[in-house]
Protein backbone atom coordinates (compact mmCIF):
# COMPACT_ATOMS: atom_id res chain seq x y z
CA UNK A 1 0.00 0.00 0.00
CA UNK A 2 1.33 3.40 -0.97
CA UNK A 3 1.57 6.48 1.27
CA UNK A 4 -1.79 7.78 0.02
CA UNK A 5 -3.50 4.50 0.85
CA UNK A 6 -1.94 4.38 4.30
CA UNK A 7 -3.03 7.96 5.00
CA UNK A 8 -6.60 7.17 3.92
CA UNK A 9 -6.64 4.07 6.11
CA UNK A 10 -5.31 6.05 9.07
CA UNK A 11 -8.10 8.58 8.53
CA UNK A 12 -10.67 5.77 8.48
CA UNK A 13 -9.31 4.34 11.73
CA UNK A 14 -9.33 7.82 13.30
CA UNK A 15 -12.89 8.35 12.13
CA UNK A 16 -13.89 5.05 13.74
CA UNK A 17 -12.31 6.11 17.04
CA UNK A 18 -14.39 9.30 16.87
CA UNK A 19 -17.58 7.34 16.12
CA UNK A 20 -17.12 5.15 19.18
CA UNK A 21 -16.30 8.21 21.25
CA UNK A 22 -19.67 9.64 20.20
CA UNK A 23 -21.38 6.36 21.04
CA UNK A 24 -19.77 6.44 24.48
CA UNK A 25 -21.21 9.90 25.09
CA UNK A 26 -24.60 8.71 23.88
CA UNK A 27 -24.44 5.75 26.27
CA UNK A 28 -23.90 8.20 29.13
CA UNK A 29 -27.27 9.77 28.38
CA UNK A 30 -29.20 6.52 28.23
CA UNK A 31 -31.24 5.39 31.27
CA UNK A 32 -29.61 2.76 33.46
CA UNK A 33 -31.23 -0.11 35.38
CA UNK A 34 -31.68 0.36 39.13
CA UNK A 35 -29.11 -2.35 39.84
CA UNK A 36 -26.54 -0.32 37.92
CA UNK A 37 -27.52 3.09 39.35
CA UNK A 38 -27.26 1.77 42.90
CA UNK A 39 -23.68 0.58 42.38
CA UNK A 40 -21.40 3.42 41.21
CA UNK A 41 -18.72 0.90 40.30
CA UNK A 42 -20.97 -0.57 37.65
CA UNK A 43 -21.72 2.65 35.78
CA UNK A 44 -18.54 2.66 33.70
CA UNK A 45 -18.83 -1.05 32.99
CA UNK A 46 -22.42 -0.69 31.85
CA UNK A 47 -21.57 2.14 29.47
CA UNK A 48 -18.50 0.33 28.19
CA UNK A 49 -20.52 -2.82 27.50
CA UNK A 50 -23.15 -0.84 25.58
CA UNK A 51 -20.44 0.50 23.26
CA UNK A 52 -18.99 -3.00 22.96
CA UNK A 53 -22.46 -4.31 22.08
CA UNK A 54 -22.80 -1.71 19.32
CA UNK A 55 -19.45 -2.75 17.85
CA UNK A 56 -20.40 -6.44 18.02
CA UNK A 57 -23.68 -5.89 16.15
CA UNK A 58 -22.12 -3.70 13.46
CA UNK A 59 -18.84 -5.59 12.95
CA UNK A 60 -20.31 -9.08 13.33
CA UNK A 61 -23.08 -8.58 10.80
CA UNK A 62 -20.69 -6.69 8.51
CA UNK A 63 -18.19 -9.57 8.51
CA UNK A 64 -20.96 -12.12 7.98
CA UNK A 65 -22.50 -10.20 5.09
CA UNK A 66 -19.13 -9.51 3.44
CA UNK A 67 -18.14 -13.18 3.42
CA UNK A 68 -21.62 -14.27 2.33
CA UNK A 69 -21.62 -11.71 -0.49
CA UNK A 70 -18.10 -12.64 -1.66
CA UNK A 71 -17.53 -16.32 -0.78
CA UNK A 72 -14.71 -16.53 -3.30
CA UNK A 73 -12.56 -14.65 -0.79
CA UNK A 74 -12.37 -17.80 1.32
CA UNK A 75 -10.29 -19.48 -1.38
CA UNK A 76 -7.48 -16.95 -0.91
CA UNK A 77 -7.07 -16.20 2.79
CA UNK A 78 -3.58 -14.77 2.38
CA UNK A 79 -4.02 -12.40 -0.56
CA UNK A 80 -7.77 -12.02 -1.07
CA UNK A 81 -9.02 -8.43 -0.95
CA UNK A 82 -12.32 -6.58 -0.78
CA UNK A 83 -13.07 -2.94 -0.12
CA UNK A 84 -15.73 -3.95 2.39
CA UNK A 85 -13.24 -6.10 4.29
CA UNK A 86 -10.67 -3.32 4.33
CA UNK A 87 -13.21 -0.86 5.70
CA UNK A 88 -14.29 -3.41 8.32
CA UNK A 89 -10.74 -3.89 9.57
CA UNK A 90 -10.25 -0.11 9.82
CA UNK A 91 -13.58 0.19 11.65
CA UNK A 92 -12.74 -2.50 14.20
CA UNK A 93 -9.22 -1.15 14.66
CA UNK A 94 -10.79 2.14 15.68
CA UNK A 95 -13.02 0.35 18.20
CA UNK A 96 -10.10 -1.49 19.81
CA UNK A 97 -8.11 1.75 20.06
CA UNK A 98 -11.10 3.55 21.58
CA UNK A 99 -11.76 0.77 24.09
CA UNK A 100 -8.09 0.65 25.09
CA UNK A 101 -8.11 4.40 25.78
CA UNK A 102 -11.43 4.10 27.63
CA UNK A 103 -10.01 1.41 29.92
CA UNK A 104 -6.79 3.33 30.62
CA UNK A 105 -8.29 6.80 31.10
CA UNK A 106 -10.95 5.44 33.44
CA UNK A 107 -8.34 3.64 35.56
CA UNK A 108 -9.66 0.17 34.77
CA UNK A 109 -6.35 -1.27 33.55
CA UNK A 110 -5.83 -3.54 36.52
CA UNK A 111 -9.24 -5.19 36.34
CA UNK A 112 -9.21 -5.35 32.53
CA UNK A 113 -5.58 -6.22 31.82
CA UNK A 114 -6.51 -9.34 29.83
CA UNK A 115 -8.46 -7.21 27.42
CA UNK A 116 -5.66 -4.70 27.10
CA UNK A 117 -3.48 -7.61 26.00
CA UNK A 118 -6.17 -8.75 23.57
CA UNK A 119 -6.61 -5.25 22.14
CA UNK A 120 -2.85 -4.78 21.73
CA UNK A 121 -2.73 -8.03 19.77
CA UNK A 122 -5.72 -7.06 17.62
CA UNK A 123 -4.49 -3.54 16.90
CA UNK A 124 -0.97 -4.64 15.97
CA UNK A 125 -2.28 -7.46 13.76
CA UNK A 126 -4.86 -5.27 12.02
CA UNK A 127 -2.36 -2.47 11.41
CA UNK A 128 -0.02 -4.98 9.76
CA UNK A 129 -2.90 -6.15 7.53
CA UNK A 130 -3.82 -2.60 6.57
CA UNK A 131 -0.21 -1.74 5.68
CA UNK A 132 0.59 -4.90 3.70
CA UNK A 133 -2.85 -5.66 2.30
CA UNK A 134 -2.34 -9.36 3.11
CA UNK A 135 -4.40 -11.72 5.33
CA UNK A 136 -7.42 -9.42 5.11
CA UNK A 137 -9.74 -12.43 4.72
CA UNK A 138 -8.27 -13.97 7.89
CA UNK A 139 -9.25 -10.81 9.76
CA UNK A 140 -12.76 -10.99 8.34
CA UNK A 141 -13.07 -14.58 9.55
CA UNK A 142 -11.80 -13.61 12.98
CA UNK A 143 -14.32 -10.78 13.18
CA UNK A 144 -17.13 -13.31 12.89
CA UNK A 145 -16.47 -13.65 16.61
CA UNK A 146 -18.44 -10.44 17.03
CA UNK A 147 -21.62 -12.35 16.15
CA UNK A 148 -20.93 -14.50 19.22
CA UNK A 149 -20.12 -11.38 21.22
CA UNK A 150 -23.64 -10.03 20.63
CA UNK A 151 -25.02 -12.79 22.85
CA UNK A 152 -22.09 -12.82 25.25
CA UNK A 153 -22.46 -9.08 25.88
CA UNK A 154 -26.23 -9.49 26.22
CA UNK A 155 -25.53 -12.09 28.89
CA UNK A 156 -23.26 -9.69 30.76
CA UNK A 157 -25.72 -6.80 30.53
CA UNK A 158 -28.52 -9.01 31.88
CA UNK A 159 -26.28 -10.20 34.70
CA UNK A 160 -25.36 -6.65 35.68
CA UNK A 161 -28.95 -5.40 35.57
CA UNK A 162 -30.32 -8.36 37.53
CA UNK A 163 -32.81 -9.07 34.75
CA UNK A 164 -36.06 -10.25 36.35
CA UNK A 165 -36.72 -12.94 33.73
CA UNK A 166 -34.77 -16.16 34.41
CA UNK A 167 -36.30 -17.67 31.27
CA UNK A 168 -34.77 -14.92 29.13
CA UNK A 169 -31.35 -15.46 30.67
CA UNK A 170 -31.68 -19.24 30.22
CA UNK A 171 -32.62 -18.88 26.56
CA UNK A 172 -29.69 -16.54 25.90
CA UNK A 173 -27.38 -18.92 27.78
CA UNK A 174 -27.95 -21.72 25.28
CA UNK A 175 -27.96 -19.44 22.25
CA UNK A 176 -24.70 -17.96 23.52
CA UNK A 177 -23.16 -21.44 23.74
CA UNK A 178 -24.17 -22.32 20.16
CA UNK A 179 -22.87 -19.01 18.85
CA UNK A 180 -19.62 -19.47 20.76
CA UNK A 181 -19.01 -22.71 18.90
CA UNK A 182 -20.20 -21.47 15.50
CA UNK A 183 -18.63 -18.02 15.37
CA UNK A 184 -15.74 -18.13 17.82
CA UNK A 185 -14.32 -21.62 18.21
CA UNK A 186 -14.93 -22.86 14.65
CA UNK A 187 -13.35 -19.91 12.75
CA UNK A 188 -10.50 -19.79 15.26
CA UNK A 189 -9.79 -23.52 14.89
CA UNK A 190 -9.90 -23.31 11.10
CA UNK A 191 -7.55 -20.33 10.95
CA UNK A 192 -5.12 -21.95 13.39
CA UNK A 193 -5.03 -25.06 11.22
CA UNK A 194 -4.61 -22.96 8.06
CA UNK A 195 -1.79 -20.83 9.44
CA UNK A 196 0.14 -23.79 10.84
CA UNK A 197 -0.22 -25.70 7.57
CA UNK A 198 0.11 -23.05 4.85
CA UNK A 199 1.57 -19.79 6.15
CA UNK A 200 5.30 -19.16 6.12
CA UNK A 201 6.79 -18.95 9.61
CA UNK A 202 8.68 -15.74 8.99
CA UNK A 203 7.97 -12.04 8.90
CA UNK A 204 4.30 -11.12 9.03
CA UNK A 205 3.24 -14.77 8.83
CA UNK A 206 5.21 -15.64 11.97
CA UNK A 207 3.89 -12.59 13.81
CA UNK A 208 0.26 -13.36 12.98
CA UNK A 209 0.68 -17.06 13.79
CA UNK A 210 2.05 -16.20 17.23
CA UNK A 211 -0.86 -13.81 17.78
CA UNK A 212 -3.31 -16.49 16.70
CA UNK A 213 -1.88 -19.11 19.05
CA UNK A 214 -2.00 -16.72 21.99
CA UNK A 215 -5.59 -15.88 21.07
CA UNK A 216 -6.36 -19.62 21.03
CA UNK A 217 -5.23 -19.88 24.64
CA UNK A 218 -7.29 -16.86 25.68
CA UNK A 219 -10.44 -18.10 23.94
CA UNK A 220 -10.18 -21.54 25.54
CA UNK A 221 -9.67 -19.92 28.96
CA UNK A 222 -12.76 -17.74 28.50
CA UNK A 223 -14.74 -20.74 27.27
CA UNK A 224 -13.85 -22.73 30.38
CA UNK A 225 -14.96 -19.80 32.55
CA UNK A 226 -18.23 -19.54 30.66
CA UNK A 227 -18.94 -23.26 31.07
CA UNK A 228 -18.16 -23.18 34.79
CA UNK A 229 -20.30 -20.11 35.35
CA UNK A 230 -23.39 -21.03 33.34
CA UNK A 231 -23.39 -24.82 33.16
CA UNK A 232 -21.17 -26.20 35.94
CA UNK A 233 -21.33 -23.64 38.78
CA UNK A 234 -20.22 -26.27 41.31
CA UNK A 235 -16.83 -26.36 39.59
CA UNK A 236 -16.14 -22.66 40.05
CA UNK A 237 -13.09 -21.96 42.16
CA UNK A 238 -12.31 -18.83 44.06
CA UNK A 239 -15.17 -16.85 42.57
CA UNK A 240 -17.51 -16.81 45.56
CA UNK A 241 -16.04 -13.58 46.83
CA UNK A 242 -15.65 -11.92 43.47
CA UNK A 243 -17.88 -9.03 42.59
CA UNK A 244 -18.92 -7.89 39.14
CA UNK A 245 -17.77 -4.38 40.03
CA UNK A 246 -14.21 -5.66 39.99
CA UNK A 247 -14.19 -6.77 36.37
CA UNK A 248 -14.92 -5.27 33.00
CA UNK A 249 -16.09 -8.53 31.43
CA UNK A 250 -18.37 -10.60 33.60
CA UNK A 251 -17.39 -14.09 32.52
CA UNK A 252 -17.68 -15.53 36.03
Amino acid sequence: MGPGGRAASAALVGGSVAIFGALRRLALALPRPAAVRSRPGRVWRWRNLLVSFAHSVLAGLWALFSLWHSPELLSDIQDGYSVSGHLLVCFSSGYFIHDTLDIIFNHQSRSSWEYLVHHAMAISAFVSLIITGRFLVAAMLLLLVEVSNIFLTTRMLMKMSNVPSPALYEANKYINLVMYFAFRLAPQAYLTWYFLRYVEVQGQGAFLTANLLLLDAMILMYFSRLLRSDFFPSLRKGSAGRDVDGEKFLID
